[in-house]
């Protein structure tokens, strides 16, 4: 680290150590009620005629509890944008704030500790552990996490209650994919990240997911972010954002969110 870099770092503790602690300090110029603003956040993958531009140039800003909806085709830089949020990649270039307190130049601990006390991912491959009940699988998380919900409490959010002592053998690839939800939200996360969650469902078996999903981002309040190819899926959330070729091409609000149930695809 360069001695640029050591001043930069040492700066910075005092307000990323809030955010990753839990608690939101207010900064000159962001909003109290913004969860993540991004400038200019590109990312790049190789270099020369091979490079790979999976963002370019990304501003965005997206307030507190909004359950958003991002869609575009493969390769738009929708899933590269959700693993800079969520702390599990960088940025090539360009700045992120979470709650105010900026993650750009975050230690890859800080970013761990950001990791586990705020993020929870869905991916659109459940990653249960086979040899685990649905409660078990749910309780890896809860052992380690600093104020967790019961594995009980975290599959009654899902509807999961009456299927806790199932393998995932013995459960359906809907609520298979629910028990991944509870575990993610388990830790009670203030920002709940969703990858294509309904990519390996049919559509009634996803509907039931969706629900799961808008069920957590309604009691729990947490900032939601679901990737998906089905464009119908837009209509349940309250802000919808389109990606094509690295950058944002269209943002817009739902006045009027519709209920999963209404949805098909």
């Amino acid at each position: 680290m360069d001695d640029d870099a050591k001043d930069d770092h040492q700066n910075r503790p005092a307000a990323l150590g809030c955010a990753i602690a839990g608690t939101s300090v207010n900064l000159p110029g962001i909003e109290p009620a913004t969860c993540f603003r991004s400038s200019g956040l590109t990312k790049v993958y190789g270099s020369g005629h091979s490079a790979v531009h999976a963002l370019r140039g990304v501003d965005l800003e997206l307030p507190e509890r909004e359950l958003v909806v991002l869609l575009g085709a493969s390769g738009s830089g929708k899933s590269t944008l959700l693993n800079i949020l969520g702390g599990l990649d960088r940025p090539t270039d360009g700045r992120l704030w979470f709650r105010g307190e900026e993650l750009t130049g975050a230690s890859q601990r800080e970013l761990t500790q950001y990791r586990r006390r705020h993020v929870g991912f869905v991916f659109q491959f459940y990653n249960l552990m086979a040899s685990l009940t649905a409660r078990e699988n749910v309780a890896l998380v809860t052992e380690i996490a600093e104020k967790p919900l019961s594995p009980e409490e975290a599959l009654t959010i899902v509807g999961l209650e009456k299927r806790l002592d199932h393998f995932p053998s013995q459960l359906s690839g809907g609520e298979q994919q629910r028990v991944a939800i509870a575990r993610a939200i388990a830790k009670q996360p203030s920002v709940l990240l969703c990858d294509e969650p309904t990519g390996a469902l049919d559509s009634a078996t996803g509907v039931r997911v969706l629900e799961a999903l808008r069920d957590v981002n309604e009691k729990m309040q947490a900032t939601t972010l679901l990737i998906t190819h089905n464009a119908p899926v837009a209509a349940m959330a309250d802000r919808v954002i389109t990606f094509s070729d690295g950058r944002i091409r269209e943002q817009k609000r739902n006045e009027h969110r519709k209920d999963p149930k209404e949805i098909s695809w």
